[in-house]
């Protein structure tokens, strides 16, 4: 095997909504109050919503800049690449890149769909839920058969039309539910009291994995307004250790053992000391914690029911004997700023191409079209699914990257450190 020979389905990537998104599938009766996008007096496009008022991109679309202008720069679609809005861009930039298939997750509504949680009207919530979920699927997934695996969002003020709208989406063909890392975190019940478990079980009968992604509950904390942001980017993917061991320790995959979690953008690396440090955890303190695994330790479990995903992760790939290489997938995360986009074979051949064949194929594309039920194969052709088939498609697109598309940028360019607090007055 050589780079070209790859296959690369990406477990987590995200998608800018495009300005008509509510245009086809939310009832007339809601046109009124549904999100719109409007341009405010600095030029920049925010979504409105119920009061709020949200910035849509960020960090979220520098792909195609040069790296001196990530920062927070883009605030209009006009500032950003057209394959994160537009699906058939999207493609070709897939294409260009080699990748053959993306799980993308929202960006307007949060990874999670948390951002309609706080809705003043139930209904019209489920509605613009609804909405979005058929968008996704009906529009977004369904223009290029084969190149996306669905992802849906879930009205989560209630368990019960929690329910309702997973089995709906199932029958759609969705193969994904994105759910937060820790719901506590944003003022849903925990996962620990059984609130949840009429979710977990109608997923397991739906053959639906849940997709929780970095941010979408705990947020990776700054140590100070005054530490540079370097340090937050390099412990975010971390940060969702804590909701890991969370889950590992809870009563869910106990109880549901079928279930399947995908912890996205988490990268694997820090996996097998968490697994370490939970199983001597378990050994050394569950006489008085009355933690109880029956006859699994809590490694075994947690390599049975979580499946895990890299960028670029030369530690984790080097670590195989400490994790099951049966749940560990491969993320592009186009086009947020970790993403190496148009590298991303160059990237993912340099941290594997000393494993077995067979184990690479596991990782790149395999375990997630097991996990996730998606046959590419089935409709492309296995030989029109590699990098280099990919790519020869590709020939007519610009990759090279371009400067000065505009929007706002942290204080970089007068030569010292950028500081949490000066990216935070972004979001603002």
């Amino acid at each position: 095997m050589d780079m070209n020979d790859l296959i690369l389905i990406s477990v987590d990537d995200h998608v800018i909504e495009p300005p008509n998104l509510f245009d086809k599938h939310l009832p007339a009766k809601y046109k009124d109050i549904a999100p719109r996008l409007v341009t405010n007096d600095q030029g920049a496009d925010t979504w409105v919503y119920d009061g709020q008022v949200i910035p849509n991109f960020g960090l979220n679309a520098v792909v195609g800049r040069p790296p001196e202008e990530y920062g927070m720069e883009p605030t209009a679609y006009s500032q950003i690449r057209h394959g994160t809005f537009d699906v058939a861009k999207r493609v070709e930039d897939m294409n260009a890149d080699g990748v053959l298939a993306s799980i993308c997750f929202p960006t307007f509504p949060h990874f999670a769909g948390n951002r309609l949680i706080a809705s003043s009207d139930k209904q019209a919530a489920l509605a613009i839920v609804q909405a979005y979920n058929d968008w996704h699927i009906d529009e977004w997934c369904a223009a290029a058969p084969g190149r996306f695996i669905p992802l849906a969002i879930l009205p989560l003020w209630d368990v019960q039309v929690c329910v309702a709208e997973l089995k709906r989406v199932a029958a759609n063909g969705c193969r994904t539910v994105t759910f937060p890392d820790n719901p506590a975190a944003v003022g849903l019940p925990s996962i620990h009291l059984g609130y949840w478990d009429p979710l977990w079980q109608a997923a397991v009968e739906e053959r639906i994995v849940i997709s929780s992604h970095i941010g979408s509950g705990n947020q990776a904390p700054h140590s100070s307004m005054d530490s540079p942001i370097d340090a937050w980017i390099v412990t975010m993917p971390m940060a969702i250790a804590g909701a890991a061991a969370d889950w590992l320790f809870s009563p869910v995959f106990k109880k549901f053992p079928d279930l399947r979690l995908s912890l996205a953008e988490g990268g694997i690396g820090w996996i097998p000391y968490l697994l370490e440090r939970a199983d001597f955890v378990y050994k050394h303190h569950h006489a008085w914690t009355n933690a109880d695994f029956g006859e699994l330790l809590p490694s075994e479990l947690f390599k049975r029911n979580v499946l895990t995903c890299f960028i670029d992760d030369q530690f984790g790939l080097h670590s195989t004997d400490f994790l099951n290489m049966d749940m560990v997938a491969w993320e592009c995360d186009y086009p947020h700023s970790d993403c190496v986009w148009p590298n991303s074979p160059e990237t993912v051949w340099g941290a594997i191409k000393h494993l077995p064949n067979e184990m690479i194929d596991k990782a790149t594309h395999l375990n997630a079209m097991r996990e996730f039920r998606f046959d590419p194969f089935a409709i492309l052709g296995r030989d029109n699914c590699t990098v280099g088939a990919l790519r020869a498609q590709a020939k007519h697109v610009n990759v090279k990257p371009v400067s000065g598309m505009g929007g706002h940028n942290p204080s970089n360019r007068h030569g010292h450190p950028v500081t949490s607090g000066e990216v935070i007055k972004l979001f603002a």
